[in-house]
């Protein structure tokens, strides 16, 4: 009796043991689990609304400990581009490319930091190089840049037209394209594309900007009906009154600054040196 007591006891400690074991290993699983889910939740706010220097600092620290890993390595390079160090997020990229686990995606990043490296034919190469099936918005938006920069007027409109129908943000995409047309002298052109992009965003005071520019080349000064504070208004005033004047239109010009100044709620220095060196010549 006494050895089989014994031996039953032994047995239920070996069980506990072993449901030790697991536990352990359950628990060391699950910590692992956690680490790489706040790893990934940590990596995704750098990218985001981190300071781009200090995300450059905390990929390079990651990168240290665990120089293979793919999302680290893309973490920095995209960093580095956001920090304004094209040149350098380039080199990073190209170390992305060569691991195994690259993709396309990789090679479209790598062709936007190449565009941002001033280098158009690395990046031009690169696209290229991407197989066509590869149909994505950024793809095509740096497709329309491209073929902007070489002025291939008919292959740009045609890439834009397709970024804008991958996108459901397509505003900044639309003001690029206006801003295109407007550079070729296509003013009419341009000014649809910046009402459209407004309508998408209203917010976006560059495109109200460029869509006065492109009304002033056509002599057309009056302030479109779009959503404006008042120090937008003022703002868009002074762009108008500039674009009058570079056109010889010199009296429209200056009542433009004086209707600039006003409208202004505070202090307008530049309207104000702008109309007192008109009215000095």
């Amino acid at each position: 009796m006494r050895h089989t007591v014994i031996l039953c006891l032994a047995g239920t400690l070996a069980l506990s043991a072993c449901g030790t074991r697991n536990g352990d290993a359950e628990v060391q699983r699950a910590m692992q689990d956690l680490n790489s889910i706040e790893s990934a939740s940590l990596n995704d706010v750098m990218l985001t609304v981190g300071d781009p220097e200090e995300a450059v600092k905390y990929f390079n620290g990651a990168l240290a400990g665990n120089p293979d890993r793919i999302d680290l390595q893309r973490g920095l390079a995209k960093s580095l581009v956001r920090a304004g160090r094209a040149d350098e997020g380039v080199t990073t990229w190209k170390l992305v490319i060569a691991h195994p686990d690259s993709n396309l995606d990789d090679r479209v990043e790598m062709a936007e930091a190449q565009i941002r490296a001033n280098s158009w034919d690395d990046a031009a190469a690169t696209l290229n190089a991407i197989p066509p099936t590869h149909e994505t918005f950024d793809r095509y938006r740096l497709e329309a840049m491209i073929a902007d920069s070489k002025q291939q007027w008919s292959k740009a409109d045609s890439f834009y037209q397709t970024a804008v129908g991958l996108t459901s943000t397509p505003a900044n995409t639309m003001n690029n394209w206006g801003y295109s047309k407007l550079t070729r002298g296509d003013y009419p052109g341009a000014e649809r594309l910046f009402t459209d992009a407004l309508r998408q965003d209203s917010t976006m005071f560059t495109a109200k900007n460029n869509l006065i520019l492109a009304r002033g080349a056509q002599r057309k000064y009056d302030l479109p009906v779009v959503p404006m504070t008042q120090i937008e208004r003022a703002q868009l005033l002074y762009t108008m009154a500039l674009t009058a004047i570079k056109q010889n239109d010199v009296t429209t010009g200056k009542g433009l600054l004086r209707e600039a100044i006003d409208t202004h709620p505070q202090h307008f220095e530049e309207a104000t040196r702008a109309l007192r060196a008109l009215e000095a010549v």
